[in-house]
């Protein structure tokens, strides 16, 4: 591998990691005044569009209809049964704690490729499985603070969530998209943000929105991740789902909680007790024990 190559990888994966990261914060302060898949969906409509515009621009070729639907299958996937979920979880749930359960993902990851035809999970990953179910479990149980306790209904959410992120993050290596990682996301981009504005459409955010008390901090959340969460953190994702393998793009999972957690705590006041603290851990050993042994086998 080139020098210059493994400098993009470097730099997209701190991109991920970090740019992801912040997206938690944006989304609990944009979903306040913008209803989620309303927010979701313009933000990844507008990013797809301005992608697709530069690569169809710089010579890549007109899209089949072929891969149109394989995009947009992908894009359902990743952004209307993954991004668009945690958004919506977002109001019910703590930015930090939204991170946290989202980094159950690579654990999806290998169970789907497991489930097609992928290595049999050895006693590390069990391990790992069950490490990260218990620390869910310890992160969602009931707690004598009343301020301090998860919504069960937000948390299984997001665990949903992150299954439908590892799931369309799994079949999006295998279907039939353009060879250009960009021209491909950027239609993810835009098949995901078409299906999110007619969700909104359909279950009455758009009839409901009242854009003239939408605040400047929402105005600006949504600016940045339309930029940074998906220009820029999205686009290089789908780039190192290309040239590295499912396990190690995954290992965003293990970074995103710490900066959403610190973000949360030191701009929204999110509370940080010990026993979040030792779910996180717990949940992120787990994480880390599948993904050790799944990119050794």
């Amino acid at each position: 591998m080139s020098v210059p190559r493994r400098w993009k990888i470097v730099l997209a994966f701190l991109a991920v990691y970090l740019c992801w990261g912040m997206t938690y914060l944006a989304m609990r302060i944009a979903v306040r005044d913008i209803p989620p898949h309303l927010m979701s969906g313009a933000r990844f409509l507008v990013a797809g569009l301005v992608l697709y515009l530069w690569t169809r621009g710089r010579g890549d070729p007109k899209p089949t209809a072929t891969q149109w639907r394989s995009a947009a299958m992908v894009g359902g996937f990743l952004l209307l049964g993954g991004n668009a979920t945690v958004a919506w979880a977002e109001q019910q749930v703590p930015s930090g704690l939204a991170a946290v359960l989202i980094a159950v993902a690579p654990i999806w990851m290998v169970a789907f490729e497991w489930a097609r035809g992928g290595p049999r999970p050895g006693k590390r990953v069990i391990a790992g499985l069950i490490l990260g179910l218990a620390g869910v479990a310890l992160l969602v149980s009931p707690e004598g603070d009343s301020a301090t306790q998860v919504n069960l209904i937000g948390a299984a959410m997001l665990v949903l969530a992150s299954a439908s992120w590892a799931w369309g993050s799994v079949i999006s290596k295998s279907a039939p998209l353009p060879k250009s990682p960009f021209l491909a996301t950027s239609m993810e981009m835009i098949g995901g943000g078409v299906l999110l504005l007619l969700t909104a459409l359909a279950v009455g955010q758009v009839a409901h929105f009242r854009p003239t008390e939408v605040s400047a901090h929402a105005v600006l959340a949504w600016l940045f991740l339309v930029v940074f969460g998906s220009l820029v953190g999205f686009t290089a994702y789908i780039w190192l789902l290309g040239v590295t393998s499912i396990a190690k793009a995954g290992t965003y999972a293990y970074v995103n909680p710490i900066v959403a957690v610190f973000l949360g705590w030191a701009i929204l006041d999110e509370p940080v007790t010990g026993r979040t603290l030792i779910a996180a851990l717990v949940i992120l050993v787990g994480v880390a024990l599948v993904n050790i042994e799944w990119r050794t086998s």
